[in-house]
């Protein structure tokens, strides 16, 4: 009888850990071979390649201000989404679309990047991409929130559960706390931009690896050229590395101006800024006042930029 409760208990524990870690459906008694069907996918894509001519290239639409001068040739564009090896697919369990992380698809991404003139083509262009495999899992594409253009633009890792639900970023505890930060020195949530580095959530909430991060890249730099903010902010060391290419850990570089570049011009420079995760701060309270010494820092620079644009 004593038995019996801690069982119980334990039953509803590992439901809540599959929970967490998205599994919420199961499908198949029998494990799935990933291995052969990627081996397959490969196979497929190679024996297409040499069978069928090369197919034109993305045709560009009107340039925006922001988009970039050069026109560079790119690899036709791969399609990830067709079935694996003769074309059939498994009654029993629902075919899903395997991506390759390889050079061919970091290429699909920047081409589509280039070619959009708006958030609204990039959001578009984003929601038909292929190319990574967290998309499998993931429930929505977390593109951003916030105005088209604003003065102030954070961005972030990657979602977790409560942006994957909301296909919000910043929604959860961590976004709670990212809102009083911003309150406490004069910012309205609404009035700036908030993103990922990378769209779509990580199974389980682990990190995204090296290869799902140069993916979206692209697509994340040409959606920070879209919006044309005035100050940039990477939350937490993820997001820094990234986007401002930075190999130290995040309570070294935090505080520190840098500078981020659209390479478009010699003088298209914007000041950036790494600053503690909310996330982090949860977990570590004690360091909320390193961030509040970045959040003064951040409004005494919001203040300078205003007063230069006004001719102060």
């Amino acid at each position: 009888m004593s038995d019996a409760p801690s069982q119980r208990d334990a039953a509803i524990a590992l439901l809540a850990f599959y929970r967490e870690a998205g599994i919420e459906t199961l499908f198949l008694d029998a494990p799935r071979d990933r291995f052969a069907e990627t081996a397959a996918e490969i196979e497929r894509r190679q024996a297409k390649r040499q069978a069928e001519p090369a197919s034109p290239p993305l045709e560009r639409k009107a340039a925006g201000p922001a988009q970039r001068s050069e026109d560079r040739g790119s690899p036709s564009r791969p399609n990830f989404g067709e079935p694996a090896g003769n074309g059939t697919t498994d009654s029993a369990f629902p075919s899903t679309r395997v991506a390759i992380p390889d050079e061919i698809a970091i290429a699909d991404a920047r081409e589509r990047a280039r070619a959009a003139a708006t958030l609204a083509e990039l959001k578009e262009l984003l929601d038909g991409f292929e190319g990574c495999n967290l998309k499998i899992t993931a429930k929505h594409t977390v593109f951003g929130d916030g105005p088209q253009t604003a003065d102030l633009m954070l961005i972030g890792e990657a979602p977790g559960r409560d942006e994957d639900m909301a296909g919000v970023p910043f929604v959860g505890r961590s976004g709670q706390l990212l809102d009083r930060m911003l309150e406490a020195i004069g910012l309205e949530r609404e009035k700036v931009r908030v993103t990922n580095t990378v769209p779509w959530r990580p199974p389980g909430n682990r990190a995204p690896t090296p290869a799902e991060t140069q993916i979206c890249l692209p697509f994340i730099q040409r959606q920070i050229e879209l919006v044309a903010p005035k100050i940039l902010v990477c939350l937490g060391s993820p997001s820094a590395k990234a986007i401002l290419g930075s190999a130290e850990g995040i309570l070294r570089m935090r505080g520190k101006w840098q500078s981020y570049s659209f390479d478009l011009s010699p003088g298209s420079t914007i000041p950036a800024i790494a600053m503690l995760h909310p996330a982090y701060l949860l977990r570590q309270p004690a360091q909320k006042r390193l961030a509040w010494r970045d959040l003064l820092a951040l409004k005494a620079k919001l203040e300078e930029t205003s007063g230069k644009n006004t001719g102060h």
